[in-house]
């Protein structure tokens, strides 16, 4: 079971290089952190599309002969985890397709709350689709014959479009990066010699020594070609900004800048506001690496407690076929992280997480700092409890699966058999970054939600569908003739 949220995806895209593919590869090796289940990198040399597509790793997808065979000054490129849709081949990104208006690619970070709907319009029109994520929704939108009265045919597609994404489409002869009005996913500008890159976050822009230039700013929609680039702003810019707050909490890398806020900047000083509120007499600060050692670090500081790096993180874990649990008891936890007894034996711990979504991986980290001989456990914890499912991208599991929603923080405490159990408040979480509060997103721990949302809208258009299938088949021949398409 998957006790932490799983990354969403990252996006690479840079235009104008002679060496397109292999800064995409790099600029994907660096955004791994954000997709671990496939990748893909499409080229264009001005005239066709070449791409490549796999399951796992980056570095287990592509090879120099791969890369090679990769040509074009134009590249797109993608890592994914399966917000929605299955993970399988078939739904690896970026998505391609061939249109009237020449070939298109896109790859997209984030979660539609309005594909289901919108699928449901496009299939009833007879369009075909190939896969089961919501981002073919968009590369279907792009392809169709610009409705009448509107001058562009991207604009109306990211108009009609609702949820979150930050995402980059490649055509023949242009590069195009797209942010939603609320601006919940980041997406950022830079520069190489002459080319022209975006990317997810900064820390890829930095692999490939490319110099940042800006964020993408939200409803912006930035359009690089030979002649430079050119912005247009789709939305009113009163539209209210969403940015996700766990981007600073958990997912982007802490090498990378959002917003003006270095990632471990902001996570160190969210240890600090955690030891200011919530103090204790402790003999110990230990981080559940990696995404608890900053906050756990400025915890430390700010407490004067000292800091050891007691659970020790086993980086090659990868999907184990066996389950040996009833061979080694607790193997789940114990093969990613391993304690260092002699460091705990006879000590006031405070153990120092980032989140507690479930309960179960931080009850195992109790129990063996416990079993290990520390006198005391305290739980600190850098964000508030989470109280409500994430509908953007984030594989929140539902409210009933969510240990903060259906029990008091006195019962968790008790579930983990903490000594003490204390949450960062939300006030606390957003002074550590330095901004406004209405600035994020906060729904995963108030309920407020940016772009409302119905998951009764997806049932309905489910039963419509199956009404389609079933009338379809009753129109069916009865005496087993076949149908003829021509």
């Amino acid at each position: 079971m998957q006790n932490y949220p799983k990354h969403y995806c990252g996006v690479f895209g840079i235009f104008g290089h002679p060496n397109a593919a292999e800064l995409t590869y790099y600029g994907l090796y660096a955004l791994q952190h954000r997709g671990q289940e496939s990748a893909g990198l499409v080229t264009s040399d001005g005239k066709q599309f070449r791409e490549h597509k796999g399951m796992g790793l980056v570095s287990q997808i592509f090879n120099g002969q791969i890369l090679h065979d990769l040509v074009g000054h134009m590249a797109l490129g993608h890592t994914r985890y399966s917000t929605t849709g299955s993970s399988n081949l078939r739904n690896a990104q970026p998505l391609t397709g061939n249109c009237l208006r020449g070939q298109i690619a896109v790859a997209h970070n984030g979660n539609l709350i309005n594909a289901a709907p919108l699928r449901d319009e496009l299939e009833a029109r007879g369009v075909m689709f190939q896969t089961t994520v919501d981002s073919e929704v968009i590369l279907n939108l792009l392809a169709q014959p610009t409705p009448a009265g509107e001058e562009n045919n991207l604009v109306h597609t990211v108009r009609r479009i609702e949820g979150a994404y930050s995402m980059a489409i490649m055509t023949e002869q242009e590069l195009i990066g797209v942010r939603d009005p609320h601006g919940f996913r980041p997406l950022c500008l830079g520069r190489v010699d002459d080319a022209w890159v975006l990317a997810s976050e900064t820390c890829a822009l930095d692999l490939i020594h490319a110099k940042f230039v800006r964020d993408v700013e939200p409803g912006e929609i930035v359009v690089i070609n030979r002649e430079g680039v050119h912005s247009i702003q789709a939305f009113p810019k009163q539209t209210r900004r969403a940015f996700c707050m766990f981007e600073y909490v958990y997912f982007a890398r802490p090498d990378s800048t959002i917003a003006g806020r270095n990632v471990y900047k902001v996570r160190v000083e969210m240890g600090r506001q955690l030891a200011r509120a919530h103090p204790v007499d402790a003999d110990l600060i230990i981080p559940v690496p990696d995404s608890g050692v900053y906050a756990g670090l400025g915890y430390a500081e700010e407490s004067k407690i000292p800091f050891e790096l007691a659970f020790i993180r086993n980086h090659y874990v990868g999907r184990s076929f066996l389950q040996p649990s009833q061979l080694i008891r607790d193997f789940n936890v114990r093969v990613k992280l391993n304690l260092i007894e002699e460091l705990v034996r006879g000590k006031r711990v405070v153990i120092v997480d980032d989140s507690i979504v479930r309960g179960t991986t931080c009850k195992a980290r109790v129990k063996t700092l416990k079993e290990a001989g520390a006198k005391e456990v305290h739980v600190r914890v850098s964000c508030p409890p989470h109280m409500h499912p994430c509908v953007y991208g984030i594989d929140f599991p539902d409210r009933s699966k969510l240990m903060a929603a259906n029990h008091s923080v006195d019962a968790i405490r008790d579930y983990l058999n903490a000594d003490s159990l204390y949450y960062l408040s939300t006030d606390g979480m957003v002074a550590a970054t330095g901004l406004p509060k209405d600035n994020f997103c906060l729904a995963c721990w108030d309920g407020d939600y940016p772009v409302p949302y119905d998951p009764a809208t997806d049932k309905e258009v489910m039963e419509r569908r199956r009404s389609r299938v079933e009338s379809l088949r009753d129109s069916l021949p009865k005496d087993g003739k076949q149908i003829r398409l021509l």
